[in-house]
């Protein structure tokens, strides 16, 4: 006899996760803000909810809102640098999502990056940069947390930063090729990165406020 329920909620998804209906609904943070339903709309592999909640407004009014929000996990991005040789180290791969709207053929060129999958932040970090880049991380500097697309997307992304060129390089990196993964890795000056951004050749957000914080805050910003 088959199981009558519903993956994710009451039967175990793909990822063997259940009870994903029940994520927001006991928030107390703010009192203006009553969550009154949470809905699971797919949980393929991420997790898309449709919550309603009531919503106080500066007059005191009341209104009844719906939201979607799009669960795809924490994560955390690294900058490499070599305050020596005055480089960075990014990496190179297809990002579909730009691709269907509208960058030219969906190669980003990013800094190191990737999900916490259960871990602490550095702990996933340290294991991203070896991953894609060949390079053991020791203590990574933590830079700041932010939420990148708090409009719909929940997730929040731990920035960190390390020097490389110590010690070479432990592996080629390149991903995970069983997840699909096929990176390359780029060694830049840093004023190069930097132009890149000017030119639009590197457009994605974490890689330019890392490049930016370096810049400003960071291993290449001005001395005192």
């Amino acid at each position: 006899m088959n199981a009558v329920g519903t993956p994710g909620l009451d039967l175990p998804d793909r990822r063997g996760r259940t009870g994903l209906d029940s994520h927001g609904r006991d928030l107390t943070g703010n009192p203006d803000v009553r969550v009154r339903d949470v809905e699971v709309l797919s949980c393929d592999w991420y997790v898309l909810r449709r919550t309603t909640f009531d919503f106080r407004h500066s007059d005191g009014s009341w209104s009844r809102e719906q939201r979607e929000t799009y669960d795809r996990g924490d994560g955390a991005t690294i900058l490499l640098y070599n305050p020596e040789r005055a480089t960075v180290l990014l990496t190179r791969q297809f990002r579909l999502p730009a691709y269907v709207n509208g960058h030219p053929d969906g190669m980003l060129v990013e800094t190191a990056a990737g999900l916490l999958d259960g871990h602490s932040p550095e702990e996933a970090i340290r294991r991203e940069a070896a991953e894609e880049t060949g390079h053991t991380v020791g203590t990574p500097q933590r830079v700041f947390e932010v939420y990148m697309s708090p409009g719909s997307v929940t997730e929040r992304l731990h920035f960190f930063a390390a020097p490389y060129g110590g010690h070479p390089a432990t592996s080629e990196g390149g991903g995970v090729a069983a997840e699909g993964e096929d990176i390359t890795v780029l060694e830049l000056p840093f004023t190069e990165a930097l132009h890149r951004i000017r030119t639009g050749e590197i457009a994605d957000a974490k890689t330019i406020m890392l490049l930016q914080w370096a810049a400003l805050d960071g291993p290449f910003a001005p001395l005192p």
